[in-house]
């Protein structure tokens, strides 16, 4: 029997039945073990040796593995075939040998880059060592990250509060979002004009050209600069004799791109589909690992981490049959073509994505698919055919109109497509349309040199410049690849962290920095600037590619890195927090101190008129307050004057905002912002604890611009009473917690759902809330039935801590960015198999590897133990190889660190 190990269930599943009898295939669920979140875990003082421990989650597959060995002929490591794969294939033959479990068993590794019976059989005849230089480049990497993070972030929390934490390549894409940002507020529209003539040909058929010489001079952008030149020009043209004075006519080809790679798949799933890259690796994950299709689970797509863009010349040779087969002969080129990766130090796995069986169309595939799979599916296939196909060919026409005396000349292009090769199958977006491609379709009538065209209108038009766009999750991605920051299998990590630490905000698919953001930003451009510079990050990854090469010893990459880096934080130690306020305050300045139009200073104290404000530091972050304090208490929140807020926070009053008064009381009653958020408030505060006015938070999802004096009154007045129960005859209550809005009955409480009217606890009826108590008391609130496993329901339900699966008494939550209605029977099976694992339906055995890095950090300072399955004693210190145990790993693929 031989024992081959994977990193998922889905994947072993599809495997197993490749390799049939003598063969037992085990999943790993991704790393085994990982670096813990504590100090000490790397230490650069030992030669950078790293203490391991292995997840909670983790003991039950590595016990199955470690069963099945007993006898076992050979164990064959089968993880994906880049560097986190080679990491996992290393850690988990580095815990068997540890727990002797491999005597007398060879090990093997194999790599395929794609789940099929032909790749996969092939892979296990050609089996090879593990790759000593890709698990070099792994432990630089991940000890990079880790020493980065556990360095840097102290220093944020001391002299930032309220900052959450830095890393190595996310705090340069913040600063990316962050720098362009400042562009947009820094630019100032430009304005021109341009003159637009409406001619008609001499044998009919109108057309459009654009005045483009004046007085026999070329003008540029900005030559007619207000409405009088342009009014000027435009008399110019409705004066002059015109005639055709030029016409050119070329054919152009245009070129198909190259199949996907991971960048561009994110780029273009985001353009077309309007999926992030999270979402799009998720899906993609799922097409590569396999997917029931007529009968037989297979992978319907190649390895989805890649920065390679040829592909196989057995897949090239079935796209080329497709193409003739389903297009024709025209559309197919005399040979193959060959494309090269253009990204630096490309690596990884050594292919572009592509179908596994290009013969399987989409409209075939989608019956076997969800609906993500099936549009990602087709984009992925689409786009590798047409990769193969012929040039597209269009006919270009420019026509110039001059005046017999050469004092005006206009010009009309139109572009029409001749041949459409390639683009009858695809066509690549772009995040911001114009310019280039614009006058494609646009056909222009007949027309010869020395015709009079007539003359239907001249058009003035005025413009302005635009500033730079925000960037997307597809430009951002583009972006940090072009400037050779991070890699493409992080890209999707590195922007989920951006946004749950709330240091950016996707607004209408775009980038937006949150306050927080930008000050972090600041800081480190001010106190790191080195290690947020794009070269040096850049040129870091090039180093570590280089290791991954065998070119570099890794541990002396890390040595000049941390010798500089190290002596840069010890430097910061003395940084007084007035002085990082003033450096702070010059740069973000013009961000939160704009000038009003009339060029009047905003930072003029508007409660106190002489006050200065400034940016000060509290308990609970940076805010802007007056420079007369005490005397003059006026705070703001972060919110630049005339500029918009978060989500919650967006139409938020900068002051105090006055509702009306209080019928009961006749107090007035007012909308604020604290450091929690929007708030209503009954009356002033007074004196002391007793003088603390009465407030209640704004339900989440209700806009402050909607909020009236009837319903901050209700609010106020939180919890009321339903009315009574009709059985018990106890009363319903009704209220806003820290989970949001709730029934009570009893000391039982009932999440109100969200998703409707945010004011529905005001307005809820007793029958209503009858309901919702009975939907709790029958198991949750109302279920969706996603199929069954063992003859029992599998079902996807919405609780107090937000969208959960469940199977008979086991509870799995929903992992952070998978959306409840992309939930599938597998899917839900695979979270309940793996809360099952980690400590069955209450989760206990979880409980402290749940705990954050932060927390975990301060529990071992304060010499707390952590439950590792020993006792250590104290003081103890640990084995410290690149293999030792020790802390809990991220479960999964899901779990690498960016960066």
């Amino acid at each position: 029997m031989k024992v081959v190990v994977v990193e998922s269930p889905a994947k072993a599943k599809t495997i197993e039945k490749y390799l049939g009898g003598g063969y037992r295939v085990l999943a790993s669920y991704g790393h085994v073990r990982d670096l813990p979140p504590k100090d000490g875990s790397v230490r650069p003082e030992d030669g950078f040796a790293m203490t391991w421990q292995p997840s909670a989650r983790s003991e039950k597959p590595l016990g199955e593995i470690r069963k099945a060995l007993r006898g076992a002929d050979e164990l064959i490591l089968a993880t994906d075939p880049d560097r986190e794969g080679e990491a996992i294939s290393w850690h988990v033959r580095d815990v068997l040998a540890e727990r002797r479990a491999l005597a007398g068993v060879p090990v093997r590794r194999v790599v395929f880059n794609q789940v099929t019976k032909s790749a996969v059989l092939d892979a296990i005849a050609n089996p090879r060592e593990l790759d000593q230089a890709l698990i070099d480049a792994y432990f630089a990497r991940r000890a990079l990250d880790y020493l980065v993070g556990f360095t840097l972030s102290p220093v944020l929390w001391r002299k930032l509060p309220g900052s959450r934490s830095a890393g190595r390549v996310q705090s340069v894409a913040l600063r990316l979002v962050s720098e362009r940002e400042a562009e947009i507020e820094a630019f100032r529209p430009r304005e021109y004009w341009t003159v637009d003539a409406a001619l008609r040909a001499p044998g009919g058929g109108a057309f459009t050209a654009r005045l483009t010489h004046l007085d026999g001079k070329r003008l540029d952008r900005f030559a007619l600069s207000n409405e009088a030149e342009a009014r000027a020009a435009a008399e110019a043209v409705e004066a002059a004799r015109l005639r055709v004075a030029g016409i050119e006519r070329k054919r152009v080809k245009r070129h198909p791109h190259p199949p996907f790679t991971t960048s561009t798949l994110q780029q273009e799933a985001s353009r077309k589909l309007g999926m992030g890259a999270t979402r799009t690796m998720r899906v993609a994950q799922r097409l590569y690992e396999g997917v029931e299709a007529g009968g037989e689970a297979a992978g319907l797509i190649t390895y989805m981490r890649t920065d390679a863009v040829q592909m196989a010349p057995g897949a090239v040779a079935a796209i080329r049959d497709v193409i003739r087969d389903g297009y024709g002969a025209a559309f197919l080129p005399d040979a193959p073509r060959a494309y090269r990766t253009r990204a630096k130090n490309a690596q990884e796995a050594h292919e572009a994505i592509r179908p596994t069986d290009p013969a399987l169309r989409p409209r075939e595939a989608a019956r076997h698919l969800d609906r993500d799979q099936a549009r990602l599916y087709e984009l992925i296939w689409s786009r590798a055919v047409a990769s193969q196909m012929a040039s597209a060919e269009l006919d270009r026409t420019a026509v110039t109109v001059g005046a017999e005396d050469g004092s005006v000349a206009l010009r009309a292009a139109g572009s029409v497509v001749a041949f459409e090769g390639f683009l009858k199958l695809y066509r690549e977006d772009r995040d911001d349309p114009g310019g280039e491609g614009d006058e494609e379709g646009r056909l222009l009538p007949p027309l010869k040199e020395g015709d009079r065209p007539g003359r239907e209108g001249v058009t003035p038009e005025q413009h302005f410049t635009q500033p730079p766009p925000r960037f997307t999750e597809a430009s951002l991605v583009k972006r940090l690849e072009e400037l050779g920051i991070g890699r493409p299998s992080t890209y999707a990590a590195i922007l989920q962290v951006l946004q749950d630490r709330e240091y950016v905000r996707l607004e209408k698919r775009r980038f937006v920095p949150e306050d927080r953001g930008r000050i972090v930003t600041a800081f480190l451009a001010n106190f790191f600037e080195r290690y947020v510079q794009y070269n040096f990050t850049a040129d870091l990854e090039g180093e570590l590619d280089e290791v991954a090469q065998g070119k570099r010893d890794w541990r002396a990459v890390l040595e000049r890195f941390w010798e500089a880096f190290s002596a840069t934080v010890d430097g910061t130690s003395g940084l007084r927090v007035s002085e990082v306020l003033d450096r702070l305050d010059k740069d973000l300045g013009p961000h939160f101190f704009p000038d009003g139009p009339d060029g009047a200073s905003s930072r003029v104290c508007p409660r106190c008129g002489d006050g200065r404000l400034n940016l000060k530091l509290g308990r609970y972050g940076a805010f802007i307050g007056c420079s007369n304090y005490p005397e003059c208490r006026f705070t703001r929140q972060f919110a630049a004057p005339g500029g918009t807020e978060g989500e919650d926070g967006a139409g938020a009053p900068e002051e105090p905002r006055l509702l009306g008064n209080d019928p009961a009381t006749g107090l007035p009653v007012s909308l604020r912002k604290g450091p929690y958020g929007l708030y209503a408030q009954l009356g002033e505060a007074g004196p002391g604890k007793s003088g603390k006015p009465k407030r209640a938070s704004l339900p989440k999802g209700l806009d402050p611009a909607d909020l009236d004096l009837e319903a901050a009154v209700g609010l106020l007045g939180l919890p009321r009473e339903v009315g009574p129960h009709p059985e018990s005859g106890e009363p319903i209550l009704a209220g806003i917690g820290r989970f949001g809005p709730y029934l009570k009955l009893g000391a039982a409480y009932t999440s109100i759902p969200a998703g409707g009217d945010p004011l529905e606890v005001l307005s809820i009826g007793l029958n209503r809330a009858v309901d919702l108590i009975a939907s709790k008391k029958g198991g949750g609130s109302a279920a969706r039935t996603l199929g069954e496993s063992g003859g029992k329901p599998v079902t996807l339900r919405s609780g107090r801590y937000g969208p959960y699966v469940q199977l008979d008494k086991t509870r799995a939550s929903l992992p952070r960015g998978e959306a409840p209605e992309d939930i599938t029977l597998e899917r839900a099976l695979e979270l309940i198999q793996a809360k099952a694992e980690r400590g069955g339906a209450n989760g206990k055995a979880g409980a402290t590897a749940r705990k954050s890095p932060a927390r975990a950090a301060a529990t071992a300072k304060t010499g707390a133990k952590a439950k590792t399955g020993t006792k250590a004693k104290p003081g103890a210190k640990t084995t410290a190889k690149p293999g030792a145990k020790t802390g809990a790993a991220a479960p999964g693929r899901a779990g690498r660190t960016p960066g």
